[in-house]
């Protein structure tokens, strides 16, 4: 689960990364703990780190403009709350309504989670070919929607995160 934000050195967020991943990055010091869980602590051999819920780069990284989220597999799954969008069970799968084999591309329009039975049921198909009908239909999600996503958090529920996160995406 990737649920530590990551900043940048000028405070702007980045994405999330695991508790491994930010408690390496704060060994090395790389990054710093600006928020941390207030009961948790790692422990190592000689060290102790207190669980980081927000860290922050010690250097600035350039990042280019984005007007929109990069698709993946794991955005397509936290944006559909890991739900089949054909029966509504768990889903550990993405499917392409239209199929790769068919020119479908990776896309936030094209995949929507699935659970590996109606995957295979649907096949190389499209759902209308399958007579499958979906529950819900696929959007793509803002830059800052999708930072939420990962996190774990909906409208409203910003809590903890709320002074790292843009005014846009916390209202």
């Amino acid at each position: 689960m990737r649920n530590t934000l990551v900043l940048n050195a000028s405070y702007e967020p980045l994405t999330t990364v695991s508790l491994k991943r930010a408690v390496v990055l704060v060994l090395q010091d790389k990054a710093v703990v600006e928020h941390a869980h207030p009961l948790g602590v790692v422990r190592g051999t000689g060290v102790s780190v207190p669980v980081p819920r927000v860290i922050r780069l010690r250097r600035y990284v350039r990042v280019p403009f984005r007007q929109r989220a990069p698709w993946s597999r794991r955005g397509v799954l936290i944006r559909d709350q890991h739900m089949c969008a054909y029966c509504g069970r768990r889903a550990s799968t993405v499917d392409h309504l239209v199929p790769r084999s068919r020119g479908g591309a990776d896309s936030w329009l094209n995949t929507v989670a699935a659970c590996a039975e109606d995957n295979q049921r649907k096949a190389d198909r499209t759902p209308e070919q399958a007579g499958m009908r979906l529950l819900r239909r696929p959007f793509e999600p803002t830059p800052q929607a999708s930072l939420m996503m990962a996190l774990g958090l909906r409208g409203g529920e910003e809590g903890e995160f709320a002074p790292w996160l843009p005014a846009a995406a916390a209202a």
